[in-house]
Order: C-alpha cells, then sequence, then structure tokens
C-alpha cells in the first residue's frame, strides 16, 4: 500500500504541473484558449506515437475507425469530458492562481457523486455531509485569495472549475456506460479497443476538437508565443502522458478497493505540489489562516470518503 501511495503522489507532482503552467502562461500574457487547446494537439501527436508503439498502423487504423463508427457520440462526450472541462480550467487561470484552482478542483470528487446518480446509482446520506465539507473547504479558499471581496472575480475564478469539476467525470462516465451498455439513448460500443486506456483517450481527444476549432474561430486570440506552445507542451506530456499512466498503473496494481480509494485520494496531493511550485516560481506568498482552514475542511472530506470506502 504505501508504495501504492508514493505512485499515487508522484502522478498528483505531474498533474499539478497543469496549474503551475497554466498560471505561468496566464501572467505572461498568453490567451487562455491556446493553453487549452494546443494541449490536446500536441496530446494528439503524443498519443500517436504511444498507438502506433503498442500496435502499429494497425492500431491507429482501428482507432478511428472506430471513432467514425460512433462519431457523434465521440463528438459529445470529447466536447464535454476534454473540450468543456479543460476550457474553463484555462479560463479560470486568468482569475485565480494555480493553487486554487487545484483546490477548487477536488470538488470533482463531490461532482462524480451527482453524475453516477444521472446514471441511476444512489449514495448513503452520510457521503453528502463529507461533500458539504469539501464544498464548504472549497468556497474558503476561493474567497482566501481575495485582498478584497470581488465578487465578479470570485465567480469568474471559481464557477468554471466547479462546472469543469462536473465535465470531466460526465465525459468518463459516458463511455463506461457506452462500454458496458444498457441506456437506450447512450449507444453501445462493446469493442475490446476501449480496453486500452490510451485508446479511450484518443478517442475522447478528437471529439474535444470542435470546441478548439469553434473556440479560436469565435474569439480570434492572437497567435501565442513560443513560450505558450512549449508550456502546453510540457502540459501536455507531464500531464496528460506521464501523470496518467503514472496513475492508472497504481490503480491497476491496488488489489482490492481500500487501496484503489487510497490511490485515489492522493490526487488531492495537486494542491500541495501546485502551492509549492507557485510559491517557487511565481512568488505566490504563504496562504493565510482563511485559506488553511480551506485546504483542511477540503482534505478532512477526502479523507472521509476514503474512510467511507473502507467500511
Amino acid at each position: 500500500m504505501f508504495n501504492l501511495i508514493l505512485l499515487g503522489m508522484l502522478s498528483g507532482l505531474f498533474f499539478s504541473s497543469t496549474f503551475v503552467l497554466n498560471e505561468v502562461m496566464s501572467v505572461s500574457g498568453g490567451h487562455w484558449v491556446w493553453s487549452a487547446s494546443l494541449r490536446y494537439l500536441f496530446m494528439l501527436l503524443f498519443l500517436f506515437a504511444i498507438l502506433l508503439l503498442q500496435g502499429g498502423t494497425a492500431r491507429i487504423r482501428d482507432v478511428l475507425a472506430l471513432f467514425l463508427l460512433n462519431w457523434k457520440f465521440w463528438l459529445f462526450s470529447g466536447s464535454v469530458g476534454f473540450g468543456g472541462f479543460y476550457a474553463l480550467i484555462c479560463f479560470s487561470a486568468d482569475f485565480s492562481p494555480g493553487w486554487v484552482i487545484a483546490a477548487t478542483w477536488q470538488f470533482t470528487v463531490v461532482a462524480s457523486l451527482f453524475v453516477f446518480i444521472l446514471f441511476g446509482h444512489s449514495f448513503p446520506k452520510r457521503v453528502w455531509i463529507f461533500s458539504l465539507l469539501i464544498f464548504a473547504g472549497v468556497c474558503l479558499v476561493n474567497l482566501s485569495h481575495l485582498t478584497t471581496f470581488d465578487l465578479h472575480a470570485l465567480i469568474l475564478g471559481g464557477l468554471p472549475v466547479l462546472i469543469a469539476s462536473f465535465c470531466y467525470p460526465l465525459g468518463n462516465q459516458l463511455v463506461w456506460e457506452a462500454h458496458n451498455g444498457g441506456h437506450s439513448r447512450i449507444p453501445h460500443i462493446d469493442s475490446p479497443l476501449l480496453a486500452n486506456t490510451f485508446n479511450k483517450i484518443m478517442l475522447l481527444s478528437l471529439g474535444s476538437l470542435p470546441v478548439w476549432g469553434v473556440l479560436i474561430l469565435y474569439l480570434q486570440p492572437p497567435l501565442p508565443s513560443g513560450a505558450q506552445v512549449f508550456n502546453s507542451s510540457l502540459v501536455a506530456l507531464l500531464s496528460g502522458v506521464v501523470a496518467t499512466s503514472i496513475f492508472l498503473f497504481a490503480r491497476n496494481k491496488a488489489k482490492n478497493s481500500n487501496e484503489l480509494a487510497g490511490v485515489d485520494a492522493t490526487q488531492a496531493s495537486e494542491v500541495v505540489f501546485a502551492l509549492i511550485g507557485a510559491m517557487l516560481f511565481l512568488g505566490v506568498s504563504t496562504p493565510n489562516s482563511l485559506s488553511l482552514a480551506g485546504l483542511l475542511m477540503i482534505f478532512a472530506g477526502l479523507f472521509m470518503f476514503i474512510k467511507y470506502q473502507k467500511v
């Protein structure tokens, strides 16, 4: 279990690069649309290389054929789960520090419950108490970084991340439901290709492309600088490939639900790593007492989720 926790925290370290580098690009004047879209363009390049190594050109051909066979589903799930999720995360970077976004992102644990309910699952009442604790912590963290109460900045910095926390699990759950079948409005995609995580990431990334095209055409942002292109490629590599691979490896090594819950909970380390990164590279000051209280509430809520799953 100790080794799995270390692996989970290592993936959290690489995942935190998303929040730190997005803030770096925002501070340097890079438009959030490029920060978001370039990540997925680089992700597609990396994924093409990975799939070629795994199965050659035949693998690429099979994945593209599966996409075309159910293109409406992949466009919807990719636009929600990848496009909508990451566009909102990058947008919020113009209004909130990276570590605050990372802390707010922990609400995805709660949002996942609502997504499960949408597909017919139910939970004991005590789970909602843990959820409220996390939500209260998220609110405190978002309030703590404002020197004066600014409702406009609070909404633009926090609300998009809360919405994104619903988009990501919804996109992933749609794929799970499609693979397992049983829903009249969701196509049953019974393909062995969906057993491979990189295949699923490729399909969802392809499905997100229309979102980036529409945003670029509508907003017409100025061309990105070389530094923004490089930083976006780093996010794609560190978060999209390295962190995801380590995290999934740790989950696959888990022998029971307790170990699985422990690995999932290590993702809360993103907040700590994002805060340390911001302090080292962006000169962010030490969190005040209000933000520390919020972080403690978030971690306490996450710990309760682990304890609940052990029962």
